[in-house]
């Protein structure tokens, strides 16, 4: 019984030292686990850019489709038939050039007519002389020779129909024979200048003035910008939109340019003083249109929305959220959260 009595002892004293052992193992294997973990946790480098504001040119692009800046219909001022049309869609015309030469029937009929006033006017002349006829009688006559007079006149200038302005044909709706009806002969555009109708917002009413210069440019011509001015401001605002009406003048000697085209009109609007940031330092709010940069002061970093202006090549004008000197993140992002401290490297 001593023996066994013993025996249980020692199996006890040997389970308590195990115990132990195995206890104090694992205490010094945490401890090393939270040296490492110590040892590996460190701020996150970033690399810093100072902010400096300055002077910014404040442009802004607005859409436009081109129109002719003269577009004349060519038509007679009566139904007549068509003798002759000299020009097809596409011709360039100089002004006063003979385009449509009109049926010249009636006005031989027109003459006629005339001849005959003119004898009956000048046998009532003689007759009123002698008192063989009234003042009233000859002043009728008189008017009739005159609506006569006037209507051949109109007939003349109906028979050749003349370009009023140089331009380029750009629509025929009859051919010879036909009789003129509604729609115009003939539709002639100058395209030399062209132009574009621009709507602006209110809010720069007062920086638009004739003649200010502006740049235009086309997708068909890529880069290439075209020089042109301010050459009306519309006196009104939309009640509605809260924008005027601008139209601006584009030279078009060498007829690059067309109506119908899609243009952008690019307007400067003087200068503001405001920060630019590379674009490198802009980062997006996750699940919003949100962006902000991370701004370093006393070595902790934190996000600030900003409001972002036009691009300028690999930067960003801010219109708002960043002051003169304040330093922000350009590098080393993606390791960041607000309020979080940081290390700045060169």
């Amino acid at each position: 019984m001593k023996t066994n009595q013993r025996i249980k002892q020692s199996a006890l004293f040997l389970s308590i030292a195990c115990m132990t052992a195995c206890g104090a193992s694992e205490n010094k294997t945490e401890d090393k686990a939270t040296e490492t973990v110590t040892a590996t946790v460190s701020k996150p480098k970033v690399r810093v850019e100072t902010i400096k504001t300055g002077p910014v040119d404040q442009f802004s692009t607005f859409t436009a489709t081109l129109e002719a800046d003269v577009v004349n219909r060519i038509a007679p001022s009566r139904m007549m038939r068509i003798k002759k049309i000299y020009v097809d869609v596409g011709s360039r015309v100089k002004k006063g050039d003979r385009l449509v030469k009109m049926d010249l029937s009636s006005l031989a009929g027109q003459n006629i007519q005339i001849k005959n006033i003119e004898k009956e006017y000048s046998r009532m002349a003689e007759l009123l002389k002698v008192g063989g006829a009234s003042q009233q009688q000859a002043d009728q006559l008189k008017t009739q020779l005159e609506v006569a007079q006037e209507s051949l006149k109109n007939l003349n200038e109906d028979t050749y129909l003349l370009s009023p302005i140089s331009g380029i044909i750009t629509e025929r709706n009859y051919d010879d024979g036909d009789v003129f009806g509604q729609n115009p002969i003939l539709t002639v555009q100058q395209m030399s200048p062209v132009k574009a109708l621009i709507n602006i917002s209110e809010s720069f009413y007062t920086k638009v003035k004739n003649g200010m210069p502006v740049e235009i440019q086309l997708d068909l011509y890529g880069d290439e910008k075209f020089n042109g001015k301010v050459s009306l401001v519309y006196p009104t605002i939309d009640p509605t939109t809260h924008t005027f009406t601008t139209e601006v003048k584009i030279a078009n000697g060498n007829l690059k340019l067309r109506p119908g085209m899609f243009s952008r009109v690019i307007m400067n609007f003087g200068t503001e003083e405001r920060a630019v940031v590379p674009d490198n330092a802009i980062v997006k709010q996750p699940g919003s249109n949100d962006r902000y940069v991370y701004v370093v002061k006393d070595g902790i970093a934190q996000y600030v929305k900003v409001e972002l202006g036009q691009r300028l090549a690999d930067k960003y004008e801010i219109v708002s959220g960043l002051s003169n000197g304040d330093v922000i993140v350009t590098t080393g992002q993606s390791r960041l959260a607000n309020n979080i401290a940081v290390e700045i490297v060169d």
